[in-house]
């Protein structure tokens, strides 16, 4: 489930990622980068030979500058942390307060991953990830960044806190037509895992979430409700809507969700055929009620006019 991430690419749940994890997408990051260097500097050798010696070495360093230092640079800022090998492992890089990163923030990473990376091997950054307590590497404590896991395991489900009784049914007009599912998404996450947040970014996130939300339905945040009880109401309030339209969608159509009708003509209890007008005390459909003795006596008489004592002569 993808769930940690807002609209605005701000990670709700801050879950540091181990350095397996995280060593396999530099070496996917890494493998893509290299393919694309020797593809690039056999391009660019036939097309400079017929330059000088110094001039190639030129254009190989800022190739290699450009490709090993800049291209992770570039897709960072871009994808807002997320590149080919962080996409395969479900990581992504973000600010230590959960914000996306910008461009200051690829930049710092990615001058000190040429140095604690390549220049090292990966030893400098396994060492200092190791010995981080959240797993960060040189150029994360420099960026002020850190790499977090966005996938979490399946069956997690946390119920979404219910709002305070002096709010339930206040948003009734409130028009949610326009609000998209992401934001919803990013709401909901928010609201179950809001207890395990900072205190600081915790206030924060529902502050900006309410502002998102506010802007989609056109209403102001009403004044002197807090952020947190405001998001609470609203998704409360589209559940309710919700269960309503299910409810009138089952009156229309005449079944109830999780009943089914039983055919006509078939017994209930073995699934055999029925002949027509025939009544069996002994198995009854669930929708049907029992029969008393009265009304079994009164079916099972023959038909015809009553006896009126007269006997016709032989």
């Amino acid at each position: 489930m993808d769930e940690l991430v807002t609209g605005d690419a701000v990670v709700l749940g801050l879950r540091p990622a181990r350095l397996p994890s995280r060593a396999l997408a530099i070496a996917i990051d890494l493998a893509v980068l290299l393919t694309v260097f020797v593809l690039l500097s056999v391009g660019l050798a036939v097309a400079t030979a017929t330059l000088d010696e110094a001039a190639v070495a030129a254009i190989a360093v800022a190739t290699f500058l450009l490709v090993l230092v800049g291209g992770p640079v570039a897709v960072e800022t871009l994808t807002h942390g997320r590149s080919l090998g962080k996409l395969a492992c479900g990581l992504r890089v973000v600010r230590d307060d959960g914000g996306p990163i910008r461009f200051r923030h690829a930049l710092v990473r990615g001058a000190m991953g040429m140095v604690e990376i390549l220049g090292t091997f990966g030893v400098v950054g396994c060492i200092a990830s190791l010995v981080s307590a959240r797993g960060r590497r040189l150029g994360d404590v420099f960026a002020g960044t850190l790499v977090v896991r966005e996938r979490v395991p399946a069956g997690r489900s946390l119920a979404v806190p219910p709002p305070p009784p002096w709010l339930v049914g206040r948003f009734a007009q409130l028009d949610l037509s326009g609000v998209p599912d992401g934001l919803w998404l990013a709401v909901r996450q928010y609201l179950t895992r809001m207890n395990q947040l900072d205190v600081t970014v915790r206030g924060s996130m529902a502050q900006q979430l309410s502002w998102d939300l506010a802007a989609r339905t056109g209403v102001p945040v009403p004044q002197g409700v807090p952020a947190a009880a405001y998001l609470a109401a609203v998704v409360n309030e589209r559940q309710q809507r919700d269960v309503r339209r299910v409810v009138a969608a089952a009156g229309r159509t005449g079944e109830v969700p999780g009943i089914r009708p039983v055919p006509v003509g078939r017994d209930v209890s073995g699934g055999r055929p029925v002949e027509a007008g025939r009544t069996d005390s002994s198995r009854t459909s669930a929708f049907s009620p029992t029969l008393d003795s009265t009304q079994d006596s009164t079916r099972s008489a023959p038909e015809g006019p009553p006896p009126t004592g007269f006997a016709p002569p032989a």
